[in-house]
């Protein structure tokens, strides 16, 4: 399934009081792409307003639960996916809550992905941005950009617009590095009751967050003087 076409670049991060930021080929550090979505948000005063009812002790408690579910997830698919042994879970509710949400990825929601050109992709673009792509490479007969996400419950897709921001990001460094055409992303999503959605962004719609990526990255040039 894996297919190693393109030589993807290791990205050297450094955290700046802004957020995270990587160095490009010129030395010179560009923020990540989560860094402007979460710089550039809307939604922030929402967040706020749940820390503030929740107290911050169980934001935290809240956030890294999250956190950890989600990297045990995805390192449970990179494993599969590299054909290596996946299934490495503690007793912990935690790890066993990863477990049934990677087991419902692997029995369900892969089955879409033909080919896989690379799994935790480095892509920057020299003066504007970088990421790490979670996967990039062939879904249901298309060139795609891949991403995997854990949720407490199945998110909306009008609430999920800046997933499909960071998708179109990646996608469009890939095709400037590698001379791709790659105009297809998809989200798989899987939550903590073991539900499984697809979102796919085809190419009409992939134009249209294309432009409102470049508006987002310009309005945090602006705002954070970069």
């Amino acid at each position: 399934m894996i297919k190693k076409k393109f030589m993807y670049p290791v990205l050297e991060r450094i955290d700046k009081e802004h957020g995270r930021y990587y160095l490009d080929s010129n030395r010179i550090p560009v923020p990540s792409v989560t860094t402007v979505l979460s710089g550039t948000s809307k939604s922030k005063d929402g967040l706020i307003e749940w820390r503030n009812r929740v107290g911050d002790e169980e934001a935290e408690r809240i956030i890294k639960q999250s956190t950890d579910i989600g990297t045990a997830v995805h390192e449970s698919i990179e494993k599969y996916l590299s054909n290596e042994n996946w299934d490495h879970f503690s007793d912990s509710e935690d790890q066993l809550i990863a477990k049934k949400i990677a087991h419902k990825f692997i029995n369900n929601g892969l089955n879409g992905i033909s080919e896989i050109w690379g799994l935790e992709v480095g892509l920057i673009l020299d003066n504007l941005y970088a990421g790490t792509a979670d996967c990039v490479g062939i879904y249901e007969d298309i060139p795609s950009l891949i991403d995997f996400k854990t949720a407490k419950k199945i998110k909306k897709r009008e609430w999920i617009e800046d997933y499909f921001l960071q998708g179109c990001a990646y996608a469009n460094a890939h095709n400037v590095m590698f001379g791709t055409d790659i105009k297809q992303v998809v989200i798989l999503m899987v939550d903590r009751n073991a539900i499984f959605q697809e979102f796919i962004v085809r190419p009409t719609e992939f134009n249209y967050l294309t432009k409102k990526w470049k508006n987002r990255l310009i309005e945090f040039d602006k705002k954070y003087n970069v």
